[in-house]
């Protein structure tokens, strides 16, 4: 589905991947995935003509994915100069890589999507 978002929509995905992760038993991924949800819609809101985007969030064997599909085909940029130094902009992306597992981007036919994923803990077998 997708939909406008705006300078409050965050809270909003938030509270509805709060409910997902709980009714997955995955609560322990909650505060990372909501800060990197957070920091892709955050890049929606700044970057996107029109703020159009779709968001997927999925529970696979190896825990949670979310997707966030817009339409501007911009590639997504971590800002850093060539010493290594943080420039003006990319600093979420920063944040989504140190709180994830795994992130990235595709390319898609009207635009891109940018993804994460935060592998589910490992649980000990029984008797252990």
């Amino acid at each position: 589905m997708g939909f406008t978002v705006g300078e409050h929509s965050a809270r909003h995905m938030r509270r509805i991947l709060r409910i997902y992760l709980a009714s997955w038993g995955l609560s322990g991924l909650t505060q990372a995935a909501e800060l990197a949800l957070t920091e892709l819609v955050a890049n929606v809101v700044r970057h996107v003509p029109g703020r159009g985007c779709s968001v997927l969030i999925l529970c696979g064997p190896d825990g949670l994915r979310v997707e966030v599909t817009d339409c501007c085909p911009d590639p997504v940029r971590v800002a850093r100069g060539e010493d290594g130094e943080l420039g003006e902009g990319g600093r979420g992306l920063l944040l989504v890589e140190a709180v994830t597992d795994r992130w990235g981007a595709e390319p898609t036919a009207t635009g891109k999507t940018v993804w994460f994923e935060c592998d589910a803990p490992r649980r000990e077998p029984a008797g252990r």
